[in-house]
């Protein structure tokens, strides 16, 4: 199994739509990465992922806005399509098991959803729960 794994931020509002009954949340993740080629000269490389998120919890839809920064763990999936010249061209797409928010585009904008600015994160599973657990202070130590 190939398992791909991405950081960036969401280059424009989600899609979500019915495919076959079926919901899906389509969304691309930009990532930018800066570096110093050969000559010393100051490069930056943005790397586009399209994903695909397969989940009956759509209500994380609401809060993947552009400029969202998401951690999306998933699986390649490659599409082909007939070009207008004749020929075939491939794409690659992530199939997304796990998103969590990572925040906005601007933390201190004070903009955004409350998730984003508590910095909580939503991964389809109990661990927002567990987080908010260990936050609160422990009274009764076992010592």
């Amino acid at each position: 199994m190939i398992k791909l794994q991405a950081i960036g931020h969401l280059g424009k509002d989600c899609i979500t739509n019915t495919v076959n009954g079926k919901n899906v949340i389509n969304f691309s993740v930009a990532h930018t990465e800066k570096y110093k080629d050969a000559q010393g000269n100051l490069v930056e490389k943005t790397t586009w992922v399209d994903c695909a998120y397969w989940t009956d919890r759509t209500a994380i839809s609401q809060y993947l806005r552009k400029g969202t920064q998401v951690y999306v763990e998933g699986i390649p999936e490659v599409r082909t399509y007939p070009k207008n010249d004749g020929t075939t061209g491939a794409s690659l797409t992530m199939k997304v098991f796990n998103i969590q928010l990572l925040g906005g585009k601007s933390e201190n904008a004070g903009s955004g959803s409350p998730a984003q600015q508590q910095g909580n994160s939503y991964s389809g599973s109990r661990e927002q729960n567990v987080a908010q657990e260990m936050s609160e202070p422990v009274d009764d130590l076992p010592f």
